[in-house]
This record gives structure tokens, C-alpha cells and sequence, in this order.
């Protein structure tokens, strides 16, 4: 699982980096960080009530 977690957060720091930088996009990163975050915590609650 954690290996699972990494990779998609190496992903997303490729895909990011690849973006221009400035307030603004340190801002979203932000954002979509805490709700990726919030995201994968529920996926792994879901799974884990259903097994």
C-alpha cells in the first residue's frame, strides 16, 4: 500500500513539476494535495471495511 501511495505521489510531483511555479500554483498544489490526501484516506477505509 505504501508503495502504491509513493508512486502516485511521485507521479504528481512529475506531472507539477513540469508546470510553470508561482503563488498561484503553490496555492492549487496545496489544495489538491490536502484533497488527494483526504481522497486516498477514504479509498483506504473503504477497502479496508469491505475486506
Amino acid at each position: 500500500m505504501d508503495r502504491w501511495r509513493s508512486s502516485i505521489s511521485t507521479h504528481l510531483r512529475k506531472w507539477s513539476g513540469g508546470r510553470g511555479h508561482g503563488v498561484h500554483h503553490h496555492f492549487l498544489q496545496g489544495v489538491a494535495y490536502k484533497l488527494g490526501s483526504g481522497a486516498v484516506t477514504l479509498l483506504i477505509l473503504w477497502w479496508e471495511t469491505r475486506h
